[in-house]
Order: structure tokens, then sequence, then C-alpha cells
């Protein structure tokens, strides 16, 4: 196994700006791939946390996106959202009302690095332009993944 140290402290680095809720997510979803970190508990001067990655083989690049999405098993139901998206919703107030997932504050995942995803979710969270949940640039049609029926946003590229 083959560990990128600079990329376990930057995903620390992001971890440690978000909302203690979030990082309890971001370190779930880095679970769901075999990377474990454990996040600091409290940010600011003197804070140490100790980050240790394990993870089977390499990840392609270094970029990050700031993602929102809606989940829906059926795909009736993200057609409905979709339909709702279309008619001038807000994005997160469609996934607030339609996700079925535990990211249902607005569909917020946070800021997630390419690796951290499955194939067809990252693929298309990658290949979106920023937008804001007001005025969302979104992916049509949803994307299908292993999980379920995925309309993707972003927020921000870095």
């Amino acid at each position: 196994a083959r560990i990128n140290l600079s990329r376990c402290q930057r995903a620390k680095a992001v971890a440690a700006e978000e909302p203690k809720e979030q990082r309890k997510v971001i370190a779930f979803s880095l679970s769901q791939i075999g990377l474990t970190i454990r996040l600091p508990s409290c940010v600011g001067a003197g804070s140490s946390g100790a980050t240790s990655a394990k993870a089977s083989g390499t990840t392609s690049g270094g970029n990050s996106v700031k993602v929102r999405h809606i989940l829906c098993e059926k795909h009736s139901k993200v057609m409905e959202a979709m339909e709702k998206l279309k008619s001038g919703s807000k994005f997160d107030e469609v996934a607030s009302q339609y996700s079925e997932d535990k990211a249902r504050r607005g569909g917020d995942l946070g800021w997630m690095t390419r690796g951290s995803m499955v194939g067809p979710f990252q693929d298309a969270a990658f290949a979106l332009q920023p937008s804001t949940p007001a005025k969302a640039i979104y992916t049509d049609p949803p994307v299908k993944t292993k999980f379920g029926y995925h309309i993707i946003m972003i927020e921000g590229k870095k």
C-alpha cells in the first residue's frame, strides 16, 4: 500500500475547517473506501490531530470539489426532484425534501477529493461547473451508482 502523506494532511486540513458533524460525515465517507483519518476534535492554536491512513492502491489527481447531491433509490422519485429543480426550486430545498441519504442538510457532502467517490459520481462531479443552490448547474440526467440515482451539483473546486 502506498500512502501520499501530503494528501492525508490536505484531507485533515479540509476536514478541520468543517463543523464537527460534517467531520463525522467526511470520516465515514473516507472509511467507505478504506481510508481512515482521525480528525482533530478542535481547531485552533495548539490543536494536534493524529492522522493515519491506509489505502490499497493510489488515487489519481489531488483536486477536490464541494459537492451537494440528491440521492433517491427509485428513478421515479429522482425524476420528481428533477422536475422541482427545472421549475426553479432551490437545490438545497429539493435535496432536503427528496434526498434519502444522511446528508439531508440540503444535500451537502462538503469537500470531497478525487478518489473518495464512486466512479460515475466522481466523473460527473468533476465535469460540472461550480454554481449556487439558488441557480444550480446539476447533472441531467441523474447519475446511477450502486447507491441509487443522484442529482449532483458542485459549489466549488480546488
